[in-house]
C-alpha cells in the first residue's frame, strides 16, 4: 500500500481558469441574446482572429505558452509524487502502512531521546533517512553511533517494508574562545 499524493492544486487551477473563460463567454452570450451591448464584442474578436495570420509573433508566443502549459500538466500527472504512507512489512496478508509525518515524529523523537542531543533535523527519503543532529558538547566522539543504533532500532519498531540506511551528521555548538 503506497497511496501517493493527488495532484489538487494543478487541477484546480486549470478549473478555475477554464471556469472563469467559460463565465465570459456566457456573459457575453447572453448579453448578445437580450441585445444589450456586449462587454466582448463577438465581431471585434472575430475580426481580429481573422485579421491573424499563423505567422505572427503572439500567435506563435500563445500556441508555445500553451504547448509550455500543457507538457507541464502532462508530467504532473504522469510523474508520480511522494508517497504519503510509507507502507509497512505485511503481517497475516494485511497491508498496512504509517503516514510520513508519524515516521519522521517518531524518529526525531527518539534522536532527541539520546544523551547530548540538543536538536535533531530528519528527511526521509526513499531509502535512506539522513539525520542532522546538533549537540552542546565539546566532544561528539560516539554520538552519531548512539543516535544511528538508536534511529535503527526505532526503524526496525515500526517496521517499513523496505527499511531505509540512517546516516547521522553531527554539528557541535561550541563556545570555545568565550570567557
Amino acid at each position: 500500500m503506497i497511496r501517493r499524493p493527488r495532484r489538487g492544486l494543478p487541477a484546480s487551477l486549470l478549473a478555475l481558469v477554464l471556469l472563469a473563460v467559460c463565465v465570459l463567454i456566457v456573459v457575453a452570450l447572453v448579453q448578445r441574446l437580450l441585445g444589450e451591448r456586449p462587454f466582448l464584442s463577438y465581431d471585434a474578436i472575430a475580426g481580429r482572429v481573422h485579421a491573424t495570420t499563423w505567422n505572427t509573433l503572439p500567435v506563435l508566443v500563445g500556441g508555445g505558452a500553451a504547448v509550455l502549459v500543457g507538457l507541464v500538466l502532462l508530467l504532473l500527472a504522469v510523474v508520480p509524487g511522494r508517497p504519503t504512507v510509507v507502507p509497512l512489512t505485511e503481517e497475516a496478508g494485511f497491508d498496512s502502512g504509517i503516514t510520513r509525518r508519524g515516521v519522521l515524529v517518531s524518529l526525531r523523537g527518539a534522536a532527541n531521546s539520546v544523551d547530548g542531543v540538543a536538536a535533531a533535523r530528519i528527511r526521509l527519503g526513499r531509502k535512506k533517512v539522513v539525520v542532522r543532529v546538533r549537540t552542546n558538547r565539546d566532544n561528539t566522539d560516539g554520538l552519531a553511533d548512539a543516535v544511528r543504533v538508536t534511529l535503527a532500532r526505532r526503524i526496525e519498531e515500526i517496521g517499513p517494508e523496505n527499511p531505509p540506511e540512517v546516516r547521522v551528521r553531527v554539528r557541535a555548538t561550541t563556545t570555545r574562545g568565550v570567557r
